[in-house]
C-alpha cells in the first residue's frame, strides 16, 4: 500500500506513507505563507514560524526545545511564500510525544509578549546577515521585481519597521484567521500502525470549534519585464534574469523542470555550467530555477563574476537560451537528459525527510501522492519539439527582466 489518508471531523486531513525504518519524519503542512500577509503585517507568517517555539497553554519555551531533544530527535519549522511547515524527527517509540508536541505549538501556541520582543531582535539580525549576503538577497530583490505591487514578490522575513510593531494580539489575530484546520495536512513517514495514528490525531489533532475561513489569494497582476542596475559596491557583479512561468498545476510545469534541469540544474553537466564556468572560466557559481506557485510562477538565473566579464557572462546566457530556443535537441541527448533528472528524483526521494515534506505539500497541493514510476513515465513522453515550444515562450528575450548588483 503506497498511502493512507484520513480526514478528522474539523477538515484537518492526515497522511500516513509506510516505510519499515526506525525513524519517524512527521509535521504539518499549513496553507499560509508570506503572501498572505496585509501590509501591516509583512514578515508575520515567518515571524509565527519563529514565535511557535516560544510557548503554549502548558509549555514554556524550554520545555518546547527539550521535549524531543532529551529523546535524539529533532524538531524544526520553515516559512514559504504559501506554506508554513513545523516538523519533527524521531525514534518510532516517541513519535506520540512528537505528534502531541506539534500539534501543541500548533494549535496552542500563546505568543507571550516578552518572548515576542526577544525574537525581534533575533530576526533583525537574522535580516541584516541576509543582506549582507549579495549572492542570497538579489533572489528576493528579483522576485520583489519581477511581482512588482503584489505580495507574491515580497521578502518572507518581512520589514525592520513592520517586525518592531508586532504585539502578541497581532499574531493571534493572523492565527485566527490563517490557520484553519481545514487549510492544514499532518504529514507521518514511518513503521507505524494507521488505526492507531488515526486515535491519536483525533485525541491530539482535534479542535472544539470548527469555522472554515478559506483561504483567499488574489493573483499577480500583469507582468512588464524590466531591467534594473542597482549599486551596491560588492566586489563580483551578481545578476539574475527572468520571466514568470508556469504555475503548479499548469501542463507544461513538468516539461520546464526537464528544461530548467538540461540548462541550469544541479548537474555540472548544465549547459549553462558547461559555458560559462567550465568553457571559459568567468564563473564560480552559475544555476537556474523554476518555482511554481498555485497560481503563477518564476525561472530565472544567476550567476556572478568578475565586474570586467559581466557583459560577457549575460551574452553567453542569452546565447545557451537561444539554442534551446531555435535547436530542436536530439533523440540521444533526450534520452541522456531524462534519464538524469529521473536519477536525481529517485536519489531524492530516498532522502527521507525530503520525502516526509513532500508527501505533505502534495497530499495538500494535489489531494494525491504521485508515485515516482507515474512521474517517470511523463518525463519520458515529453517530445524535444515541446521543449523547444516552452524555451520559446519562457525563454523570448523580449519578456526577461534582468537585475544586476554592481
Amino acid at each position: 500500500m503506497s498511502y493512507q489518508t484520513y480526514t478528522l471531523s474539523n477538515g484537518l486531513k492526515l497522511i500516513y506513507k509506510p516505510d519499515k525504518t526506525a525513524v519517524t519524519y512527521c509535521g504539518i503542512v499549513i496553507n499560509t505563507g508570506s503572501r498572505d500577509e496585509i501590509e501591516s503585517e509583512q514578515g508575520m507568517a515567518h515571524f509565527i514560524e519563529h514565535m511557535l517555539f516560544k510557548g503554549t497553554g502548558k509549555r514554556r519555551s524550554g520545555h518546547i526545545i527539550n521535549r524531543l531533544e532529551h529523546v535524539g530527535g529533532e524538531l524544526n519549522a520553515f516559512t514559504s511564500k504559501e506554506e508554513t511547515v513545523v516538523y519533527a524527527t524521531v525514534l518510532n517509540e516517541y513519535f506520540e510525544r512528537a505528534m502531541e508536541l506539534v500539534s501543541d505549538i500548533v494549535l496552542h501556541s500563546t505568543f507571550p509578549q516578552k518572548e515576542i520582543e526577544k525574537e525581534v531582535v533575533i530576526i533583525l539580525d537574522e535580516i541584516q546577515s541576509y543582506n549582507d549576503s549579495p549572492s542570497e538577497l538579489i533572489y528576493d530583490d528579483f522576485e520583489e521585481m519581477i511581482f512588482a505591487r503584489h505580495t507574491i514578490g515580497h521578502n518572507i522575513l518581512g520589514k525592520s519597521e513592520t517586525l518592531e510593531k508586532f504585539k502578541t494580539e497581532d499574531a493571534s489575530r493572523f492565527i485566527q484567521n490563517h490557520y484553519q484546520p481545514h487549510e492544514m495536512v499532518f504529514f507521518v513517514l514511518g513503521d507505524l500502525n494507521f488505526n492507531q495514528l488515526k486515535r491519536w490525531a483525533e485525541k491530539y489533532l482535534q479542535t472544539s470549534t470548527v469555522e472554515e475561513r478559506m483561504i483567499s489569494r488574489t493573483s499577480p497582476i500583469s507582468y512588464t519585464p524590466t531591467r534594473l542596475e542597482v549599486d551596491k559596491n560588492t566586489h563580483q557583479v551578481h545578476c539574475m534574469i527572468g520571466n514568470r512561468a508556469y504555475d503548479l498545476y499548469h501542463p507544461k510545469r513538468l516539461g520546464l523542470y526537464l528544461l530548467n534541469n538540461i540548462l541550469g540544474g544541479p548537474g555540472m553537466n548544465s549547459l549553462l555550467n558547461l559555458s560559462l564556468r567550465e568553457k571559459h572560466g568567468l564563473v564560480y557559481t552559475v544555476e537556474s530555477s523554476f518555482q511554481p506557485f498555485t497560481d503563477t510562477g518564476m525561472w530565472s538565473i544567476y550567476f556572478g563574476c568578475d565586474t570586467e566579464n559581466a557583459t560577457r557572462c549575460e551574452q553567453l546566457v542569452y546565447a545557451e537560451l537561444q539554442k534551446l530556443r531555435e535547436q530542436t535537441l536530439s533523440e540521444n541527448a533526450m534520452k541522456k537528459y531524462k534519464l538524469q533528472l529521473t536519477g536525481q528524483m529517485a536519489i531524492s526521494y530516498e532522502q527521507k525527510e525530503n520525502l516526509a515534506l513532500s508527501l505533505g505539500k502534495s497530499y495538500m497541493r494535489y489531494g494525491k501522492i504521485e508515485e515516482l514510476n507515474s512521474i517517470k513515465k511523463k518525463i519520458e513522453a515529453i517530445t524535444a519539439q515541446e521543449l523547444q515550444d516552452i524555451a520559446n515562450e519562457i525563454f523570448n528575450p523580449e519578456y526577461l527582466s534582468v537585475l544586476k548588483y554592481t
